[in-house]
């Protein structure tokens, strides 16, 4: 029976654990460049034991930023911080993913600690936003533009742009960013897409545009190394996106050559209404991977080394991605391997304080 601490073979990259430092957005960027925050900050959990460490969401474009101070990647400076980075994570026997993402019509805004609200175009650090259709995302923001084809086959080439990057600077998993009510989730959502042309209207031409970015950045994607996808697998509100689509999707996306989907759930409306409680996504997760036959990623209120553990055990997920808990504590995979009584190898830094295995 696997558990959080069995190894798991992806393709070419084997991760130590089923541990993963999810994407979460830092807001300390300038100019999408990567700095020693995000070194420090990715570095650590790698350090604390995580088998696999993504980056927060690097925008493919300067306009795909959710805000100014966003990682990006479209552009080749990018790199060289990048590859220290993910060459430390290596050094600590953990796995370098990066999340790449386009922020669509919740693109322009404010720091969460200054509020998190959208920047007015004309404003600085504000820019004209994106989207399937001009819906503004609620009544206290600007309409999106809609973007005409000749702008949808700019985003698909810069996620190409971005992939390849991505190898440049050593990641070894990349995440396409299919979630939240971002750009690739606003085309999927019946709810934001509003469109009569081959991206709009039945589930097959809105799913068009996460089928084209995959397509385009397997391109240049090594065959071996493993591509994931985030998407909200369900939206919160009526008629909008379902679990059923979710299933629907994750039989195309593993033909298309998808090896894991990560399963979160809503941001698409202001509207939703969610049911929180802890580990309240992880039956998305689950439904997902046992109707359509491809592996998943657990999210959602996973606080603690039991409660990990067991989404493992009864083979709901394959892997358990921790947000808000790993910046609680960045070691928390050395705990809970003390809790849940597994032998772990702990950095030859830290060997003197070692958690033993209780007997």
């Amino acid at each position: 029976m696997p558990n959080l601490f069995s190894s798991l073979k992806i393709k070419s990259v084997e991760l130590k654990n089923r541990i993963v430092t999810s994407p979460m957005c830092e807001y300390s960027s300038v100019d999408g460049f990567a700095n020693d925050w995000h070194l420090v900050h990715l570095g650590t959990r790698a350090v604390g034991g995580a088998g696999l460490i993504f980056t927060e969401a690097a925008a493919v474009s300067p306009e795909g930023r959710i805000s100014f101070a966003d990682l990006g990647i479209w552009k080749d400076e990018h790199i060289e911080k990048l590859q220290q980075i993910t060459s430390f994570i290596s050094a600590q026997h953990a796995v370098p993913g990066i999340q790449l993402g386009h922020a669509g019509r919740k693109a322009s805004s404010e720091q969460p600690w200054n509020g998190g609200k959208q920047i007015p175009a004309a404003n600085t650090n504000g820019w004209h936003n994106f989207a399937p259709t001009a819906i503004p995302f609620n009544i206290d923001t600007e309409p999106p533009l809609e973007l005409d084809q000749n702008g949808i086959e700019k985003v698909i080439t810069d996620f190409r742009l971005a992939a390849l990057r991505s190898l440049k600077a050593g990641f070894k998993v990349i995440e396409l960013h299919a979630a939240h009510g971002y750009l690739i989730n606003e085309f999927m959502s019946p709810m934001s897409n509003k469109r009569v042309d081959k991206y709009g209207g039945s589930f097959e031409n809105r799913i068009r545009l996460l089928l084209e970015i995959t397509t385009a950045v397997k391109e240049v994607w090594p065959d071996d190394l493993p591509l994931f996808v985030r998407i909200s697998a369900v939206e919160w509100v009526d008629g909008g996106w379902s679990i059923d689509d979710s299933v629907k999707l994750g039989h195309i996306l593993k033909e298309a050559g998808i090896d894991l989907l990560d399963c979160s759930s809503g941001g698409n409306s202001a509207h939703q209404k969610i049911t929180i409680k802890p580990g309240y996504q992880v039956e998305f997760a689950a439904t997902v991977r046992r109707q359509s036959a491809i592996p998943t990623g657990a999210v959602g209120l996973i606080t603690e080394p039991q409660q990990a553990n067991l989404i493992i055990e009864k083979e709901e997920a394959d892997l358990v991605f921790l947000a808000r808990e790993l910046l609680r504590d960045p070691y928390f995979p050395l705990r809970a391997a003390h809790i849940l009584k597994q032998e772990v190898k702990w950095p030859d830094q830290y060997e003197r304080a070692h958690f033993r295995p209780i007997k």
